[in-house]
């Protein structure tokens, strides 16, 4: 994320960015899934948990941008713009566990499988 943006707008775009490229690939593969004649629920259930990383990775913008606010935190003094860092990530982790948990309860797999 671009530290010029304000922080709130940052974060609140930050959870749904990674709830919607988890729910949106995991359906689309789930219809893909359909189409090839597999399972789609449990082609749904498997891609939830392989996206959740992408989902992460795509919402906080890539990882350069998040490495280069902690080393300027870190050397720098700039210990605010970590600080932000770490909150568009959780916030991020947050979405992506709100989509997988929306595709647990949708597909109704195991969660321990």
């Amino acid at each position: 994320m671009d530290m010029k943006e304000a922080f709130m707008p940052a974060f609140i775009n930050s959870y749904f960015i990674a709830l919607g490229v988890l729910l949106g690939g995991t359906i689309i593969g789930g219809i893909g899934a359909y189409l090839a004649g597999e399972p789609p629920f449990q082609e749904m259930h498997r891609l939830s948990n392989v996206l959740k990383i992408w989902a992460l990775v795509a919402a906080i913008g890539g990882t350069f941008d998040t490495f280069n606010s902690f080393e300027r935190g870190i050397f720098e003094g700039a210990t605010r713009d970590a600080v932000k860092q770490v909150f568009l990530i959780v916030s991020a982790m947050g979405g992506s566990q709100t989509g997988w948990l929306i595709i647990s309860w949708l597909t109704q797999e195991q969660v321990n499988s």
